[in-house]
């Protein structure tokens, strides 16, 4: 028997051993090791795959932008001279904030709104992407629930980037592809900057409806004002925009957005960023808003959108869109608002002497009358009568003596009397317009016309055309709502102002409408200028030909032959009539047709083709002599930059619209600023007012002859065609035009700080404006009641020479019959300039003696 106390095992051992069979492990040690296996290994897989996702998907995404250098696409904006703002242009109205000029309030209602857990997550929260998939999953399955969206403010501010980087369509697919990519560039924002940081980006990226895209626009749009200004209320309702911009708009829908606000104030309540008693005084805001100004449409049409050809041609379209330039246009807001009212009320004016071309609709049955009623009762609801405001009317009855017909505005009923509408006869070009004035209003209305009126006080019940009649007005009940008759004017207008020595362009009107009809015919309409046109004639002469004011051309019948087409031409002087020997000055004061024709052949076709281009028209000559008379179109607006020629006393240089152009970060583009421009700042006048002196423009014609052509035309405005022009109270020179067939009208005047050019036609001439309009009785209205309101506060001197000119000029008494210097009995004579050496030498013989007065100018 053995005593060692190992021989058991030992012999266990062995037993197992010589059995040939290994001990058998327990079953739970091999699935510990294959499940330790497994797990290393698809956690190495999960790694490998995920770096590989992580490869593939943030191949190509935009780098993260650095916040100094943040310049997204911004609005472009256009202000006037005296800085009033004309018009925006852009793709998405964006203006960018620094993040310390949005309120702390502001930035809690985004947080709480959309992304309560913003300071704490890494830029992706992983669980409410989780929960907003599972719920999304639910709607679609049917099971209840709502779709949701899981983007933390980074992976906003990441879509933003994306969009701007790859385009809006890629940016937003609604696919894992866009997620991820956009949740990568979110961990890389929050490791490349700080909180704050991507709040500013966010805010001045995030659409907030209505063409708002950032805090700062959003508050312009809705509310008119500036961020820093808005309430809580108005905080939290902006705030609670982005997760759907339409649904919660405060237009379309208000009450929705209004408990879309008061969700963003129980999310800050909740978070402990307001109190009670500040949510509950939030929450009782009313849901104000006001509607997006149009400052394009609503302010100078036309003007604005010349300077934007004009920047789109230079700069192109894409960085007047995305650039955020600032733009001053020369435009002065007085001025501008002064021509568009001369317009609107010339044309009105000129309008109703062309005649009434029927009403706007013509309801014949009881129903369609009852009908219309209560739409237009419907549409104006309370709505009172507002005085001089026009309104569509309903004729109702026509009163059996035709001194009056009753109208029916909306709810309102009212009187249309006679003398609110004796302008109405039927269209007639040839007939005299003051004869023709309406007698009854039965010759124009019946029952169921449908009219445009104006509500009026009873002094107010006439208007230019029409004198007011004693008798009717007795007749005129008291406390009646009173309407005055008016229609739409078919005709157009052109105006265009020019300052020629800042070589500014002051105001352009373009047209009657720009949202009717966005033609500019101020740049756009090449339109005959008739007599205006013969001062380019007469000025070619006396520059060319050496002829002087006291040039004798004869007056008399002619026929001019054109071989070429066969034809014969025999103009006609507008009166009729032939006086015989002639002044040249006599024949452009009384704008004479046979004078200039005979002028213009003197001076040659192919020189006064030449002539003209020089002077700065831009549209060829009639090679015929049918052009001395305006048969050529012109542009009005070269037409004012020739009379601005004639002003500067023939010295021509640029006429600018844009004064000057800034990129987003105020470095300046151009800049024309005119050394005296009062609403520029110092150093745009000292630096653009020395750069012009290098740009002394082109002395097209001597300045002895700018000058005595501006005499001449100063003739034309005391004696001559132009006038009326004399009721400006200032000295002023012009030219009146009408083209032979009416078809044409124009007056181009100036006083010694403005020059302006008004037109008036049809744009495709479908009649005459009448066989009585005139330049003189249908433009020159319009450029008196333009000129009046921009001159009103603005002394205007004399035309008299310079100091430096004066030495070269001469003045004399003329004799009007025969050109030779004036005795002292002589009773029709007229002083006239003239270079020195090149007056008269001969004197009009009388009675024993000869008086001859020469006068060398100065200063009056």
């Amino acid at each position: 028997m053995s005593t060692n106390p190992n021989e058991k095992t030992d012999r266990s051992q062995s037993k197992l051993v010589l059995d040939g069979v290994p001990p058998k492990r327990p079953w739970w040690v091999g699935l510990l090791k294959f499940t330790a296996w497994a797990t290393l290994t698809g956690a190495t897989a999960v790694v490998v795959v995920a770096f590989g996702i992580y490869y593939h998907f943030s191949q190509g995404l935009p780098e993260i932008p650095k916040v100094d250098q943040y310049w997204p696409p911004i609005v472009t904006e256009v202000y006037t001279d005296d800085a009033v703002l004309a018009g925006e242009f852009y793709h998405h109205r964006r203006k960018v904030v620094p993040y310390e000029r949005i309120p702390k309030r502001l930035v809690q209602a985004f947080i709480a709104s959309e992304d309560s857990s913003f300071f704490d997550h890494q830029g992706v929260d992983v669980l409410g992407t989780m929960r907003a998939g599972f719920k999304t999953i639910r709607k679609k399955l049917g099971l209840g629930g709502s779709m949701q969206g899981g983007s933390t403010l980074t992976q906003q501010t990441a879509k933003a980037v994306l969009i701007a980087a790859e385009g809006y369509e890629s940016a937003t697919a609604k696919n894992l592809t866009r997620k991820i990519r956009e949740a990568i560039l979110a961990r890389r924002l929050e490791e490349a900057l700080t909180k704050e940081e991507i709040l500013y980006l966010y805010l001045n990226n995030v659409f907030l409806g209505h063409h708002s895209y950032g805090v700062q626009s959003a508050a312009e749009n809705y509310y008119r004002k500036d961020v820093r200004d808005l309430t809580l209320g108005e905080m939290t309702l902006i705030a609670g925009l982005p997760q759907a911009p339409s649904r919660y708009s405060p237009f379309l829908r208000p009450e929705a957005a209004k408990k879309r606000r008061s969700y963003v104030l129980r999310r800050m309540f909740d978070e402990g960023m307001i109190s009670a008693q500040e949510r509950e005084a939030a929450d009782a805001e009313p849901v104000r808003v006001y509607p997006v100004e149009d400052v394009f449409h609503e302010f100078a049409p036309f003007f604005t959108e010349q300077v934007r050809r004009d920047v789109v041609e230079r700069y192109t379209n894409k960085v007047l869109l995305n650039e955020g330039l600032k733009i001053f246009a020369t435009m002065d807001s007085e001025r501008q608002r002064g021509a568009q009212e001369a317009v609107l009320e010339g044309l009105l004016a000129i309008d109703k002497r062309q005649g009434f071309r029927g009403p706007v609709l013509q309801l014949a049955t009881e129903q369609e009358r009852k009908a219309f009623l209560e739409k237009a009762t419907k549409v104006m609801g309370d709505e009172k009568l507002a005085e001089n405001k026009l309104y569509v009317a309903l004729v109702t009855s026509v009163n059996p003596d035709g001194q009056g017909a009753e109208v029916r505005v909306g709810p309102h009923k009212g009187l249309l009397p006679l003398l609110g509408m004796r302008w109405a006869r039927k269209v007639n070009p040839e007939g005299f317009y003051p004869g023709l004035m309406l007698t009854s209003v039965k010759r124009a209305l019946t029952v169921g016309d449908v009219v445009v009126v104006r509500h009026v006080v009873k002094k107010e019940l006439t208007d230019d055309n029409v004198q007011f009649d004693r008798k009717m007005d007795k007749e005129i009940p008291e406390g009646v709502p009173l309407f005055r008759l008016e229609q739409e004017p078919e005709l157009q207008s052109a105006l265009v102002s020019v300052d020629p020595h800042r070589q500014y362009l002051t105001a352009m009107v373009g047209g009657y409408d720009f949202d009717a009809n966005e033609f500019n015919r101020a740049f756009q309409a090449c339109r005959q200028p008739g007599s205006s046109f013969k001062p380019l004639v007469y000025s070619a002469a006396l520059e060319q030909l050496g002829w002087t004011g006291a040039t004798i051309i004869v007056d008399s019948p002619i026929v001019e032959h054109d071989p070429e087409n066969g034809v014969a031409w025999k103009p006609d002087n507008y009166s009729d009539e032939f006086l015989g020997d002639v002044l040249l000055r006599t024949a452009l004061v009384n704008s004479m047709n046979i004078p200039a024709v005979k002028t213009f052949a003197a001076v040659g076709v192919k020189n006064m083709a030449e002539w003209s281009t020089r002077l700065g028209l831009t549209t060829p000559m009639n090679m015929d002599f049918s052009a001395a008379l305006g048969s050529s179109c012109v542009y009005p607006y070269d037409l004012a930059n020739v009379y601005a020629t004639f002003n500067r006393y023939g010295r021509k240089k640029p006429t600018y619209f844009v004064r000057k152009i800034e990129d987003r970060f105020g470095r300046t583009l151009e800049d024309h600023t005119a050394y005296d421009d009062a609403w520029a700042p110092l150093q745009d006048r000292v630096a653009a007012g020395y750069a012009r002196l290098f740009e002394p423009g082109e002395q097209v014609m001597s300045p002895e002859t700018g000058f005595i052509l501006t005499s001449m035309l100063r003739g034309v405005v005391q004696e001559g065609t132009g006038a009326p022009a004399q009721k400006l109270g200032k000295p002023a020179a012009g030219k009146t035009g009408t083209t032979n067939d009416s078809f044409d009208t124009w007056f181009a005047g100036y006083t010694r700080d403005l020059v302006t050019v008004t037109w008036v036609g049809y744009d495709k001439n479908e009649h005459p404006l009448g066989r009585y309009e005139t330049g003189g009785r249908a433009s020159l209205p319009i450029w008196l009641n333009y000129m009046k309101t921009a001159l009103a506060a603005r002394p205007q001197s004399d035309f008299w020479p310079p100091q430096w000119l004066n030495e070269n000029l001469v003045l004399k008494r003329v004799d009007k019959k025969t050109g030779k210097i004036a005795s002292s009995g002589t009773k029709d004579a007229v002083n006239i300039w003239f270079k020195k050496g090149t007056a008269p030498a001969e004197v009009t013989p009388e009675k024993g003696s000869v008086g001859t007065q020469e006068f060398l100018m100065g200063a009056p």
